[in-house]
């Protein structure tokens, strides 16, 4: 393993102030403790500050030689890769498994009906986004969708009061395709169509506070948050199967990322040089149109992981 800085503390100066995931070793190279954070940085330097109710963890501490960590793109992605690498494996310290609480959902869209699930069905022939971790958070997005982009009143049949709701809100059958089209470009994270709806969800809560409808305006940006989460950049948990190694090297760290059945579950780094880095750099980027969203990913992570080690 890399020399690393004699006193940890150090490294987390070193650490981005956005998301990611983080760890700690011991001295015989065993992991400690494996975490998320959405500001890298102030999480891990909190460790040696007043630990509060996480008192429990001073031992821990005690024992921490090396900082590793992988920057990522979102907090949700942080979050999925967290869940990922403890499934497979769980350090000592950590007391869930799963990383958190979060449930796995889906976004199941089938014009006019658009709602939250648990999973899947074969031979549903509905359209499913995701997975998304965070059920709360993906019923506040679809909320925030149906309230800009009304899909669910644009049925044939409706009673007298629902006719009206309709009409209200612009929605007619005549309307449902491009509604629903108009909420799969959102779904598909198409940055035109977020930036729109987006913009709509802070109009009406800055005008519902300006009205002093503070609980509005609470609801809308939950709404706003959870449309954040489910449209962030996140590559780590993938809704199609896939096998696949990513590899990135900076200044003699080589860091590896095992891809298996869609989901990033492996993490290691070690010192290598640029020759023998070579081979698995030629495997990256992995497969597909997200190719350069993982070499970047991986050049990162060994950019960081050399920063850390010097």
């Amino acid at each position: 393993m890399p020399s690393t800085p004699s006193d940890p503390r150090e490294c987390a100066a070193r650490l981005p102030l956005g998301p990611g995931v983080y760890r700690f070793r011991d001295a015989t190279g065993g992991v400690l403790y494996l975490g998320r954070s959405v500001s890298l940085r102030r999480r891990v330097a909190s460790y040696w500050g007043d630990l509060g109710d996480r008192g429990h963890l001073a031992a821990m501490v005690a024992r921490i030689a090396c900082v590793e960590a992988v920057p990522c793109d979102s907090a949700h992605e942080a979050a999925w890769l967290e869940r990922n690498l403890l499934e497979r494996r769980k350090p000592p310290w950590n007391r869930s498994p799963s990383g958190g609480q979060e449930s796995e959902v889906w976004i199941r869209l089938s014009a006019p009906s658009v709602m939250v699930v648990h999973r899947r069905r074969t031979g549903d022939r509905a359209r499913h986004f995701g997975p998304y971790l965070g059920g709360q958070k993906a019923r506040d997005a679809v909320s925030g969708l149906g309230r800009i982009l009304p899909l669910r009143y644009a049925v044939d049949r409706r009673s007298g009061s629902e006719r009206e709701l309709a009409r209200a809100r612009g929605a007619s059958p005549g309307v449902r395709a491009d509604l629903a089209r108009a909420m799969t470009a959102v779904l598909d994270r198409d940055p035109a169509a977020v930036a729109a709806l987006r913009a709509e969800l802070v109009r009406r809560r800055d005008l519902a506070a300006g009205r002093l409808a503070f609980e509005f305006a609470g609801r809308l940006q939950g709404e706003l948050e959870g449309l954040d989460w489910i449209t962030a950049e996140q590559k780590v948990t993938q809704a199609e199967p896939s096998d696949f190694d990513v590899a990135g090297w900076a200044d003699g760290v080589l860091v590896c990322f095992a891809i298996r059945g869609g989901r990033l579950c492996g993490w290691s780094q070690r010192a290598c040089g640029a020759a023998a880095a070579r081979r698995h750099l030629a495997e990256t980027p992995g497969p597909g149109p997200r190719a350069p969203a993982w070499a970047d990913f991986a050049r990162r992570s060994a950019e960081l992981a050399a920063r850390l080690r010097s």
